[in-house]
C-alpha cells in the first residue's frame, strides 16, 4: 500500500486518517467538496458529480480507498432523508463506478456505522457483526443500503471491499456528538458566554473510542482485513452519557450547571450500543488511548477554539 485516496478528507476522522497516512509515508489524496485540509495532496470533489469522481480516482490512481465522505447526522436524516440517501447512496455508487471504469483495483474500505444495528436486546450486546441489521433511523438505512451496493460490486465486478462500522468516534475537531456538545457548552461556561450547559438524555450506553484508535483500525483493516467482511471499530466498553458528562464536569476550572433541554432528547436514540471488537483484535489491534485522556484532549481542544487558537471543525458533509 503506497498510494491512498481518502474521501470526506476534511471530516472528523477523515482530517486524521489523512494526517496519520502521511505521516507513515504514504502518498495520500484526500478529498472533500471545497478541497483543502492539511497533509497530502486535496483535491476539491463533489461525489455527486460523477465527472469529477472519475477525474479524481484517475488522478490517486490509489491502492486503497478510504470511503468516509457522508452525511453522518443522524437528526438531519430525520429533515432530508432524500439528501441522506443521495449522499452516501449515490455518491458512493459514482465513486464504485469511477473505479470500475478506470479498471483499477484497489482495496476498498467503506465506513458504514453502528447505526445500521438499530435498537437491540441487552442480551444481544455486545453487537457482533452478523447481528441482523435493523436500523432505526434514515441515516442508519442509508449505511445498510450502501453496504449492499459495495458488496454488489464485490460480488458482481471482483472489487475488494471491506466494510467497518465504527460505534462512537471521539476526539478533536469532531463537530457533533455528547462529548463535544458537553466540552463546547463547558468552555462557554467557563469563558463567562454562558452560565449553563444544557444537556439531553444521559441514560443511553455507549461504545467510545478515541480517533487515534479508529484510525489504526481503519489502515489495519487495509492491510489485513479479509475482502467481503465486516469489522466493527469499537472499544468493546460501554459507558452511559452521564459518566461522559461528570468525567468532563471533573475537568472543568469553574462550576458548571448542567440543565436538561426538552429540545436535545431524541426519541429515536438507541437505548445502548456496545460492539464487539473480536474479529478486530484477531487483526493484531487494540484500543490504546484511554478515555479520560481524549476527554481531556477534547476539552482543551473546544478551549482553544473559543481563544481562535484553534479553526472550528467542519460540520459533517
Amino acid at each position: 500500500m503506497t498510494r491512498v485516496l481518502v474521501t470526506g478528507a476534511s471530516g472528523f476522522i477523515g482530517s486524521h486518517l489523512v494526517e496519520y497516512c502521511a505521516a507513515q509515508g504514504l502518498d495520500v489524496y484526500g478529498t472533500s467538496r471545497r478541497g483543502g485540509h492539511g497533509g497530502g495532496s486535496s483535491l476539491a470533489c463533489d461525489l455527486l458529480r460523477p465527472d469529477q469522481v472519475r477525474g479524481v480516482v484517475r488522478q490517486a490512481n490509489p491502492d486503497v480507498v478510504f470511503h468516509l465522505a457522508a452525511q453522518s447526522q443522524p437528526a438531519r436524516s430525520w429533515t432530508d432523508p432524500p439528501g441522506t440517501l443521495r449522499v452516501n447512496l449515490l455518491g458512493t455508487l459514482h465513486l464504485l463506478e469511477a473505479i470500475r471504469q478506470a479498471g483499477l483495483s484497489p482495496r476498498i474500505v467503506l465506513a458504514g456505522s453502528s447505526a445500521e444495528y438499530g435498537a437491540c436486546a441487552a442480551d444481544e450486546l455486545p453487537l457482533r457483526e452478523d447481528r441482523p441489521l435493523r436500523p432505526a433511523t434514515p441515516y442508519g438505512l442509508s449505511k445498510v443500503l450502501q453496504g449492499e451496493l459495495a458488496s454488489f460490486y464485490g460480488r458482481v465486478h471482483g472489487f475488494s471491499v471491506i466494510q467497518v462500522r465504527p460505534f462512537l468516534v471521539i476526539g478533536t475537531r469532531k463537530a457533533h456528538g455528547a462529548c463535544s456538545d458537553f466540552a463546547r457548552g463547558i468552555a462557554a461556561v467557563e469563558s463567562g458566554d454562558e452560565t449553563t450547559l444544557w444537556v439531553g438524555s444521559l441514560e443511553p450506553v455507549r461504545d467510545l473510542l478515541d480517533v487515534r484508535d479508529a484510525v489504526r483500525a481503519l489502515l489495519t483493516v487495509a492491510e489485513k482485513g479479509e475482502a467481503g467482511e465486516v469489522y466493527n471499530v469499537c472499544s468493546g466498553v460501554g459507558t452511559t452519557i452521564n459518566d461522559v458528562l461528570v468525567g468532563l464536569l471533573s475537568l472543568a476550572e469553574t462550576f458548571v450547571k448542567p440543565e436538561l433541554a426538552a429540545e436535545r432528547l431524541r426519541p429515536w436514540d438507541e437505548p445502548a450500543l456496545v460492539g464487539d471488537n473480536s474479529r478486530l483484535r484477531r487483526l493484531d489491534w487494540q484500543p490504546e488511548v484511554r478515555l479520560s485522556t481524549s476527554l481531556r484532549e477534547i476539552l482543551d481542544y473546544w478551549r482553544a477554539v473559543r481563544r481562535g487558537q484553534e479553526p472550528a471543525p467542519e460540520a459533517p458533509q
